[in-house]
């Protein structure tokens, strides 16, 4: 089975078995609602079903409570660890939006055909995402993903065409 990073637990919380998530995902409320089903990446071998108690949000992360993990001593074991869901879990997405990682990997093209490098990276600091190219012996480049960079993305070829702004090079 395929799985995907939809957060990281970062911490415990308290002594009744929360842990302190740092979701990585745009559907929060879908992925961590009362009775879902995610899986905890384990060092070795397939990755544990966890069931979703509760959640929610505090100071910045998402406090998750899993079913029959009632205390402290029963999550220790989870924290640096990576929440994950199955492919069969993904919500459909609309028209011009993506996965991280259907973008991750993708080649970088000016609309005149002059290729950049590869995306390695997504960052989400703010009003939109910024994807990180790995440049070939130069300094990673970073791509806001505003309508006036990315004109194309073309996941069947496995490109993105970008028109750079004055200053992003």
């Amino acid at each position: 089975m395929e799985f995907y990073n939809v957060g990281k637990i970062v911490n415990t919380h308290g002594i009744r078995g929360e842990v302190r998530v740092m979701a990585t995902t745009d559907f929060v409320e879908e992925r961590f609602a009362a009775g879902e089903t995610l899986y905890l990446q384990q060092a070795a071998g397939e990755p544990l079903a966890l069931t979703v108690e509760s959640a929610r949000p505090h100071k910045g992360f998402i406090l998750v409570k899993f079913k029959d993990y009632d205390n402290i001593n029963d999550v220790q074991g989870f924290r640096n660890r990576e929440l994950l869901v199955s492919a069969a879990d993904q919500q459909p997405l609309e028209d011009g939006q993506y996965y991280y990682h259907q973008i991750i990997g993708l080649k970088v093209k000016t609309v005149e055909g002059k290729e950049l490098g590869t995306i390695k990276e997504i960052l989400s600091p703010g009003a939109n995402d910024v994807w990180v190219v790995k440049r070939n012996g130069k300094q990673d480049l970073l791509l806001p993903v505003i309508d006036d960079v990315v004109k194309t993305v073309d996941l069947e070829n496995g490109e993105v065409i970008v028109e750079l702004m004055e200053g992003l090079e």
